[in-house]
């Protein structure tokens, strides 16, 4: 397979062919995987049991290999596209922000939910605590969900700063529970008195008797902005792009098994969008302080 010239080994030119075929296969096997993570908004059993019948589709749609795999925090998930360990997430808008840059603005948003476009938080607190407004909270211990959360904590800390209420000085304690479930928890359980969270998640909650809204409910609701969206590093193909985004929009209510995808994703349909979607959200995100 080889001979000697100069004291140096060569590869004859059969055997060099043969490697760099090996060469290109694996890279081409590596490449078929298309890698997905989200935002851990709820707990990783939950995000497993709403995502793993989305990546099934895709897989049957794009004809490669998806592997959906949680990660322990926002941050992660941020990271992990920039650094282009995965290839497809589902961001919260202002984790969106964040890995926009993060990246030098190499994070291309492909859909959004129609939910997305006129998204609002709550606010929550026990129906017998007397909290009534925003101002009520004042002197209280109140929840957020992550420090990276659009709908839980970003854009409810964004309308206290506009209700004139800055929440290390007007509360007696600032908490972060890190996901959306641990939020409505904390309520429940009395170890914070209010908390802010996603809409969505809150009537999922009430949708499944998973809350008694005798004794928990909502007091305040947000305006409404844009929020999540699925978004790929700029890097990834244009073609290979298209095809995932036409997949996410060519879901249809109609087709049980489309259906069945979007309930669990809590979406009617998904829709295109555009980075300028987010810069509202940017700028709420500097205005906070959140983003320097």
């Amino acid at each position: 397979m080889y001979f000697r010239a100069s004291k140096k080994l060569v590869l004859s030119p059969l055997y060099a062919c043969v490697l760099l075929a090996f060469f290109a296969m694996t890279l081409a096997q590596a490449q078929t995987i298309l890698r997905i993570t989200t935002i851990p908004e709820e707990a990783a059993t939950e995000q497993v049991r709403k995502f793993t019948p989305l990546a099934t589709y895709l897989e049957k749609q794009l004809d490669t290999k998806v592997q959906f795999t949680p990660v322990t925090d926002y941050p992660a998930a941020v990271e992990s596209l920039v650094n282009k360990k995965v290839d497809l997430v589902w961001f919260g808008g202002f984790t969106f922000v964040q890995a926009s840059i993060r990246s030098g603005g190499k994070i291309v948003p492909l859909a959004q939910r129609e939910e997305d476009t006129n998204f609002k938080s709550v606010f929550i607190a026990k129906t017998n605590s007397g909290i009534k407004s925003l101002a009520d909270m004042k002197g209280k211990q109140v929840s957020f969900g992550s420090q990276s959360s659009t709908s839980g904590h970003l854009m409810p800390r964004s309308f206290l700063l506009q209700a004139n209420i800055e929440p290390e000085k007007d509360f007696k304690r600032v908490a972060y529970s890190g996901a959306h479930d641990a939020t409505i928890a904390s309520v429940v359980s009395g170890k914070v008195d209010a908390a802010a969270l996603d809409i969505t998640v809150w009537q999922k909650f009430v949708s499944e008797n998973k809350v008694n809204t005798q004794d928990v409910n909502v007091f305040f609701t947000t305006p409404s902005y844009y929020n999540y969206n699925w978004s790929v590093h700029a890097d990834m193909p244009a073609q290979q792009r298209e095809k995932i985004k036409a997949a996410l929009l060519v879901l249809n209510p109609a087709n049980p098994e489309h259906a069945e995808i979007l309930k669990l994703n809590r979406a009617t349909r998904y829709l295109s969008t555009t980075p300028e979607n987010y810069k509202g959200l940017e700028s709420a995100a500097r205005s906070a302080g959140l983003l320097q």
